[in-house]
């Protein structure tokens, strides 16, 4: 059966929600100073000691839980929601950010978009429905008038990099620090990529 691809309204996250975004974590991009960083950063992938699951949901403080929690924290009425559909199982679903102040990945720009979520069902991985997503933003993004659709990932997400490179992003800021107060993720990188648009 053909992945059916719609938007659907923000009144259906709790559906949205039961589509898991847990990956196993085996390898890492170490991010290493060249000359203090004045020659810049090199990324080297290499295998963690002890491999392991990262849920991304399970990191959210609110009791309702993700993404139930984005109605209440942030001004959703411009974001566009999609979901996949195999038949009436929700297998994927994908976010993007747009014209929302508070969201501090759009940089304050109303030219900038951002892929706030994506999320397949890992039963469904590798079947094209992550991309079918992905570009269905990057259209949408397009016909908002943005010049740049931006994604954010985690050196612990191998996979998710190699996604976004293969997909015409490029990799514009690599910060360090970026989750330093948050004791569980410290260790990790942040990474955005953007796709010009």
């Amino acid at each position: 059966m053909a992945i059916e691809i719609i938007k659907i309204g923000r009144e259906e996250l709790k559906q949205y929600a039961q589509i898991p975004i847990r990956f196993r974590v085996e390898s890492v991009l170490r991010v290493d100073e060249i000359d203090h960083g004045l020659g810049g950063l090199k990324l080297s992938k290499e295998p963690v000691d002890k491999p392991y699951e990262k849920d991304y949901d399970s990191y959210e403080k609110d009791e309702d839980g993700p993404p139930a929690n984005w109605l209440k924290h942030f001004d959703v009425s411009q974001w566009l929601f999609l979901m996949g559909y195999d038949g009436e199982t929700p297998v994927g679903g994908a976010v993007v950010a747009f014209r929302s102040s508070k969201v501090n990945m759009l940089e304050g720009r109303d030219d900038l978009a951002g892929l706030w979520d994506i999320r397949v069902h890992p039963g469904y991985r590798g079947r094209g429905i992550g991309t079918a997503l992905f570009d269905q933003a990057a259209v949408w993004a397009r016909k908002q008038g943005c010049k740049q659709l931006k994604a954010e990932t985690q050196n612990i997400n191998i996979r998710a990099c190699e996604f976004y490179a293969a997909r015409g992003c490029h990799l514009g800021n690599i910060n360090r620090y970026g989750y330093s107060n948050e004791p569980r993720v410290a260790h990790e990188v942040s990474l955005y990529w953007y796709l010009n648009l």
